[in-house]
């Protein structure tokens, strides 16, 4: 499998056009089942597979959770910003760098409690979002762009599949 396939297996996130009430209700249904997924895919693996990076020169599926953790932290702080102020300016931060603190080489369960609890607040975030919320914006420095809460539901859709396609990917090429 080339390299490009491994880092993106679902491909990349594509910013849809337009949003629909199915639409969002798929990114609600992500949110909601991503915890048992993760569980499902990892709950059983020995720390020998845990540390086993998902490609060459990739992270370690344990770290891919920890970051699952820290990604959807910061967005869940970010959806509350632009619930609550005008077009926050959100802080970005180094994503690379968090997933070598030590933090990133504990046990797994930490991380998956977190995301089961975590996923439960963004669900109910989420269900109760007006069609006017939707449209409401955050500023993300980094990428100088402006994100609608649509589209950065369907961003964290996207992560979500994403990274759990890694370890599923991972799995089927070492035969666990």
């Amino acid at each position: 499998m080339d390299l490009e396939t491994l880092k993106y297996p679902i491909g990349t996130f594509k910013k849809p056009e337009h949003f629909d009430a199915s639409q969002i209700h798929a990114y609600l249904q992500t949110i909601i089942d991503f915890p048992h997924l993760l569980q499902k895919e990892v709950g059983l693996l020995s720390d020998e597979q845990l540390d086993t990076p998902y490609r060459p020169e990739g992270w370690s599926i344990r770290q891919v959770v920890h970051h699952c953790a820290d990604s959807h932290m910061n967005a869940f702080i970010r959806f509350k910003l632009a619930l609550t102020e005008e077009k926050p300016t959100i802080r970005p931060y180094q994503e690379a760098l968090w997933a070598r603190l030590a933090d990133s080489r504990m046990p797994v369960s930490a991380s998956l409690k977190l995301i089961e609890g975590l996923h439960q607040r963004m669900a109910e975030l989420w269900k109760n979002l007006s069609d006017t919320d939707l449209q409401k914006r955050y500023v993300h420095p980094q990428y100088q762009t402006e994100y609608s809460l649509a589209e950065a539901m369907a961003l964290y859709d996207w992560h979500s599949r994403h990274h759990l396609a890694h370890i599923t990917g991972l799995k089927k090429q070492k035969g666990w």
